[in-house]
């Protein structure tokens, strides 16, 4: 089920309030983990199986490594436990890469498994990994009550696509968490900005990403356009999901931690990765780059640590070679601006900066989305001109004139100038007077404009849902 998505908005999502305000404090969490299975259910029910399973061992295996006496079967506990949670992801996500790679380097035909990969299943094994691991430290104490660690795996708002929560960050709010009008305003109208950027600007993106696939009469200019388009669908897309899954997340109480901080506004490939899915760059940074000693090491093991990293982060994404091949390109950037170019970065004008990094990430995101790795290629030689393709065209200039509004207003929301903009109006008296009149307007605007498109039918894909 998609948040962006009439059954959500206009069936379970009231049903869900109506039940969780109805119910008393202690059944709150219950409430909240029943609806969580069934949006979880509400596309593959067998695989709540496979959730149940996931949460139970966990959930036991964390009570048992607290009841350890010494730190060695501790150790061992917490390894049983992030081991089966990763033979999940790895059987039902990486079956088929490890087959069709195996048969193509042997010659042999091994049947592929083709699976249908649960949904969220990278996002909710690392939130399991993280407890077990910070169980383990010491950081927290293992929870007691199933039902509550079970809301905390299976949680509706960020299930799907995060952003990935940690338990030592909601513990308390699990147990002891508050609900106010405010909280409530708050979670309205982040849900409504999601939603918003989700459905009007991340699917119009998408549209001409469609288009350009579809079309027979490619240029150098359209690979650039349609570059662009996917870097703003991308970009819509998660942090329009990340905005809603916190804003129902305040609305129940609960603050999770922000995902995207306007990562295109960045002047080196560093700073945009420490603003691009936050969550994600924290989670590898305190789970495998700092256990592997980070860069308080020597040059050789500082490279091997950044290296493994970002093949993780590439493979975590998907199970195919560009995704590992866009993991090692941005882990190469890292370094080299490390190593060399940040020194130079520090001092050329900002524009230059930002250039630079627009064009690092035009390249990056169409290795992403391309089908394979010989896609990938072929695509860049577009871009680049070497495929023999004309610089422009008719369609070209088309869909230039068709989307140039659009790629104007989403350049300018994927940059903080708006809000800044809305921020200094709100500063002062009369304009803070105007804007609390007409921001409820706006967002009751956007809720009645997203219903008319998915009342239509549009273009409703959502990118994250494959993983």
């Amino acid at each position: 089920m998609l948040f962006s998505s009439i059954p959500f908005l206009y069936y379970f999502l009231p049903l869900v309030l109506i039940t969780y305000f109805a119910a008393p404090k202690k059944l709150k969490n219950a409430v909240l983990f029943a609806y969580s299975l069934v949006f979880y259910a509400w596309g593959e029910p067998v695989y709540v199986f496979l959730m149940a399973v996931s949460i139970v061992s966990a959930w036991g295996l964390a009570l048992l490594m607290e009841k350890a006496k010494t730190q060695k079967v501790r150790k061992i506990i917490m390894i049983i436990s992030v081991v089966i949670s990763f033979s999940f992801l790895a059987y039902f996500k990486y079956a088929d890469f490890f087959i069709s790679n195996f048969n193509a380097a042997t010659g042999l035909s091994i049947p592929l498994l083709k699976l249908a990969l649960p949904v969220g299943i990278s996002f909710y094994t690392f939130q399991i990994a993280s407890y077990t691991i910070d169980v383990y430290r010491g950081d927290t104490k293992a929870n007691r009550n199933i039902v509550n660690f079970g809301a905390y795996v299976v949680l509706f708002p960020q299930l799907i696509a995060g952003p990935i929560v940690r338990y030592v960050d909601i513990a308390e709010m699990l147990e002891n968490r508050t609900h106010t009008l405010e909280k409530t305003a708050y979670g309205i109208k982040r849900f409504c900005l999601g939603l918003g950027k989700k459905v009007l600007l991340a699917n119009t993106f998408g549209e001409l990403c469609s288009v350009f696939r579809a079309s027979d009469e490619k240029t150098v200019l359209f690979y650039w356009m349609y570059a662009a388009a996917f870097m703003l669908q991308i970009y819509f897309d998660f942090s329009g999901y990340s905005d809603m899954a916190i804003g129902l997340g305040r609305i129940f109480g609960f603050t999770f931690l922000e995902n995207f901080d306007f990562p295109f506004v960045s002047k080196s490939i560093t700073e945009f990765w420490r603003r691009w899915h936050m969550s994600l760059g924290s989670w590898f940074r305190d789970y495998v780059y700092i256990p592997l000693g980070g860069n308080r090491v020597k040059t050789p093991r500082f490279l091997f640590n950044i290296f493994v990293v970002w093949f993780l982060t590439g493979f975590w994404h998907g199970a195919d070679w560009q995704f590992i091949v866009w993991g090692l390109f941005y882990g190469v950037m890292l370094v080299i601006e490390k190593m060399w170019l940040k020194k130079y970065l520090d001092k050329a004008p900002a524009f230059l900066c930002h250039i630079y990094v627009l064009f690092l990430s035009a390249i990056g995101f169409v290795i992403f989305n391309s089908v394979n790795m010989a896609g990938a290629i072929e695509d860049l030689k577009g871009m680049f001109g070497f495929s023999g393709l004309p610089l422009c065209g008719t369609e070209t200039l088309y869909y230039l004139k068709s989307f140039a509004l659009m790629f104007v207003v989403g350049s300018l929301l994927a940059t903080p100038v708006i809000k800044n903009l809305l921020a200094k109006i709100d500063s002062a008296k009369t304009g803070g007077k105007i804007l609390a009149v007409l921001r409820p307007i706006g967002f009751a605007a956007i809720l009645i404009i997203v219903t008319g498109y998915l009342a239509d039918g549009s273009f409703n894909p959502f990118f994250y849902f494959r993983f």
